[in-house]
């Protein structure tokens, strides 16, 4: 079986991540089928924060792929800045009132 998952780069206190097709059975950081897209939490100024190639998405979702909670999160995320390009920036989530 195939999943969509996040693969954990960068340096400590640092993540990058890369979005991957990879068998079910390989480790996180292992080896992976296909790269569609990364996701940088800590961007900076003009940085890219997320970037999905959806069209491959689309295409490991309707030959059986399985996408994680986060990634699905991600891709609506992507789908919303895809429909509106003009909020080219992602807003944080409001904190939480104590």
């Amino acid at each position: 079986m195939v999943t969509i998952r996040l693969a954990r780069h960068g340096s400590k206190k640092n993540p990058f991540y890369h979005i991957t097709v990879a068998d079910r059975a390989a480790k996180r950081d292992g080896r992976f089928i296909e790269r569609v897209g990364f996701y940088n939490p800590v961007a900076r100024g003009n940085a890219e924060t997320l970037r999905i190639d959806l069209e491959r998405f689309e295409y490991w979702i309707s030959v059986g792929g399985q996408p994680s909670d986060t990634v699905k999160k991600l891709v609506q995320r992507a789908r919303k800045l895809v429909t509106h390009p003009e909020s080219t920036t992602v807003e944080a989530e409001p904190a939480a009132a104590t």
